[in-house]
Parts: structure tokens; sequence; C-alpha cells
């Protein structure tokens, strides 16, 4: 079966083009070498799929015959993602909620100080130069 058929069966990606998308841009990789949509896959071979910034690790036990429900997926692979990516993708979440959005509004207090320090900073850098 064609690992991009497999990872859209097994529910890795929403549609089968998703799958090729992410194939051809390198994020699915068996034995670290980066994989074309069309390699054909066996039972027993392990596939690392990055995708939302986690390594997914994922075992091949069977070939599904089609697309299968979410309820049957663990007949036909073992995923063996190591609790350390999922912690790291928490570390970034907590991260980004202390900056604000683009386009969340007027900068505060604090933002225009920064803005002011910064552009302070560039003119007296520029100007002893001359």
């Amino acid at each position: 079966m064609r690992i991009d058929k497999y990872l859209w069966c097994i529910r890795v990606f929403k549609t089968r083009s998703i799958a090729t998308t992410a194939c051809k841009k390198g994020q699915v990789k068996i034995d670290g070498t980066n994989l074309k949509p069309s390699k054909d896959i066996f039972g027993g071979e392990l596939i690392v799929v990055r995708k939302n910034q986690i390594n997914y690790q994922i075992k091949v036990l069977d070939l599904p015959p089609n697309r299968v429900g979410a309820k049957l997926v663990d007949l036909y692979r073992k995923d063996s993602t190591p609790k350390e990516e999922f912690e790291k993708n928490e570390l970034l979440k907590y991260s980004k909620d202390y900056y604000r959005k683009k386009g969340a509004g007027r900068p505060t207090k604090k933002d225009r100080r920064d803005i002011e320090d910064y552009t302070e900073d560039t003119f007296e850098d520029t100007t002893e130069n001359l």
C-alpha cells in the first residue's frame, strides 16, 4: 500500500491530498529518509510523521483494506510517540500566549514604550556614523 494512502486510511491526515503534500514536504520519514507519496509500505515498519510540530512515531501493524473508523485504527497501527514530544508542544503553547496576536487592537503602553526605545536606539546608531 502507498504511504500516503496508508496515512489517510489510519486517519493521520484528513484527506489523501494532504498526506501526499506532507510526503512531498519531507514530513514523513522511515529510518530518517524522506519518502515519496508512492512509496510502498509493509507491516512492521516505523514511520515518523511531523504534524503540528510533533514527531509522531507510528508502527505499521497491518494494512487496512480501505479507510477505517476511528475505533478500529489501533488494529492497524501502534502509536509509540514519546511523551516528551507532547510536553514540548505544551511549552510552546504557553510561550505563545504571552504575546498579543497581530491585529489585536491598539498597542498597550508597554508596547508603545518598547517601540519608542527601539526606534530611539536605531536613530542614535545612525547619527553616530555621520
